[in-house]
């Protein structure tokens, strides 16, 4: 959700570093903070340079995977997303299924490097901008979802995610007392060799792109 480093920590105790409760070495963790920063400015430029007609058909073809991933009706609160730098707008698909009864949710951002809660979206609800000026609900009760969807700025064969750089979706899928279907969603090219997992990091169940869908043995 933010340009921050990839899971903000304690200050350094001796030789290692507190992060998320884990004892990280302080080399590691800022040469894998240096990499994943690096490689989020060439994603977000690959997604960028897409052309319109590029963008919509990639869109289209994303849309239809997750619509056969989510047609469980047992699902029945979906977490989904509002797109910021260029992520595949799911809109269309957030509306398709408030139409089929079911509640949708957008993560919403109650304090700083502490985990989102999820309120219901309807198309035309009363919406504010939060953080970052990301739209969000004005108002309701937080929900735990049964699905998660998640964007991607990459991911890689271990279903690990590379996301903005917050670690909202680790904090927040970490505080969850029931474990909801994680499913990260994003353009086919967001497929890279590893993020170099740190303790803290949660992989998805499932990986969607507009090529195929992933799952995590």
């Amino acid at each position: 959700m933010s340009d921050e480093d990839d899971l903000p920590g304690d200050p350094v105790c001796h030789a290692e570093r507190i992060v998320a409760g884990f004892a990280v070495d302080p080399q590691t963790f800022r040469d894998v903070s240096h990499f994943r920063k690096a490689e989020r400015q060439r994603l977000y430029a690959k997604r960028k340079s897409l052309s319109s007609a590029e963008r919509e058909k990639k869109t289209d073809a994303l849309i239809s995977a997750l619509r056969q991933v989510l047609k469980d009706k047992t699902f029945e609160r979906i977490a989904v997303y509002w797109p910021i730098r260029g992520e595949p707008d799911l809109r269309a698909l957030m509306s398709e299924i408030c139409d089929d009864g079911r509640d949708v949710l957008l993560p919403v951002v109650v304090e700083r490097q502490a985990p989102l809660i999820f309120r219901s979206w309807h198309p035309g609800c009363s919406m504010v901008r939060g953080e970052w000026n990301i739209p969000v609900p004005a108002e309701g009760v937080a929900k735990d979802p049964d699905v998660v969807v998640a964007p991607l700025v990459g991911i890689d064969p271990a279903l690990f995610r590379l996301g903005n750089g917050g670690g909202y979706y680790d904090r927040t899928l970490a505080a969850l007392s029931v474990k909801p279907l994680i499913i990260g969603a994003g353009f086919d090219f967001c497929r890279i060799p590893t993020i170099f997992p740190m303790p803290w990091d949660i992989p998805m169940d499932l990986a969607v792109s507009d090529l195929d869908v992933s799952r995590r043995d």
